[in-house]
């Protein structure tokens, strides 16, 4: 598709069926956020409920859905409040009232910036002070949900180029589910290489949905089907591509498998999210090829950003 059909399309979008017209009717580009069946109906909350109010810091959402992938990993999704605006790749804060006090961590943003709901992928730690308490929240329940996005991971924060890797260890494939909902990234790059490495198979949580939900999607499937590249990669178990990522990039199995050539800094711009470790690993790999760190103040050749919730 060229630029200006594109822009066309999804000006057409944006402008004819925004969410903003009808803050709690779902787009008809809603079947973006279904990659997996939905868990429950929606029920209204327990009347019993003590209901939360918002706040200058916090609005205050409804759990709509949530997906429990292992013992380690689940989903959830929430209203949006119509005056949150976001950029693709951005965080929130989110969490819970606890003892009649916020108890928040930051969450990237894995819906994209123009659906009606919120989504988050998260870890679950038995023993941690938010995530203990969040993994157990049901359809109906209320979270709260910072008002004010921010976050390295964005467009504007890299220089022009030909190719976008998006490479996501654990939960830090998050901001890449929103990016890879965005048209502008297929209009700014020819090929989009989202990489996720996992320890097992199961940790894939979002495999179904970047091969078959999102490249057949009646209104991106056009865009992304010819660009996207979806590379998994599991470190415990055998699978096809086995190993950390780092290793992957160094000893060229990433390009062979992918058939594209190696991270040329004159070419390919690079995003990465993860655990502190891996990040400075690639980082250090990526500044070894010749690569310069940006931000949207300096753009670059590569963005990064932690994965942050740890408790």
């Amino acid at each position: 598709m060229s630029r200006g059909r594109s822009q066309w399309k999804w000006a057409a979008i944006f402008n004819g069926r925004s969410r903003r017209d009808s803050p709690r009717t779902p787009l008809d580009l809603e079947p973006l956020m279904q990659d997996v069946p939905q868990s429950a109906a929606t029920p209204a909350p327990a009347a019993a409920q003590v209901r939360l109010k918002a706040s200058a810091a916090f609005y205050v959402e409804r759990v709509t859905w949530v997906e429990h992938w292992t013992d380690r990993l689940f989903s959830l999704r929430t209203t949006r409040d119509p005056g949150l605006r976001f950029d693709s790749g951005q965080f929130v804060m989110l969490g819970l009232q606890v003892e009649g006090k916020p108890l928040v961590r930051a969450y990237s943003i894995a819906s994209a910036r123009y659906a009606d709901e919120l989504e988050f992928y998260s870890i679950k730690v038995q023993d941690g002070p938010l995530t203990s308490r969040l993994q157990n929240v049901k359809v109906g329940d209320e979270v709260l949900v910072g008002r004010k996005p921010t976050g390295t991971l964005v467009l504007d924060g890299l220089r022009p180029g030909r190719n976008l890797y998006l490479l996501g260890t654990g939960t830090g494939l998050a901001p890449f589910l929103s990016l890879v909902r965005d048209p502008d990234v297929y209009d700014r790059f020819e090929k989009v290489i989202v990489t996720h490495t996992v320890r097992e198979i199961a940790d894939l949580s979002y495999r179904e949905f970047l091969t078959k939900t999102l490249p057949t999607d009646p209104d991106l499937g056009e865009l992304v089907a010819p660009k996207l590249i979806y590379y998994p990669t599991v470190t415990r178990e055998p699978f096809v591509h086995r190993g950390r990522i780092t290793d992957l990039i160094q000893s060229g199995r990433l390009a062979s498998d992918t058939g594209l050539p190696e991270l040329d800094p004159a070419r390919d711009r690079v995003m990465l999210c993860g655990g502190p470790s891996v990040l400075a690993d690639l980082k250090a790999l990526l500044l070894s090829r010749g690569y310069e760190e940006g931000s949207v103040a300096k753009p670059g050749d590569f963005v990064l950003e932690r994965a942050f919730v740890e408790t």
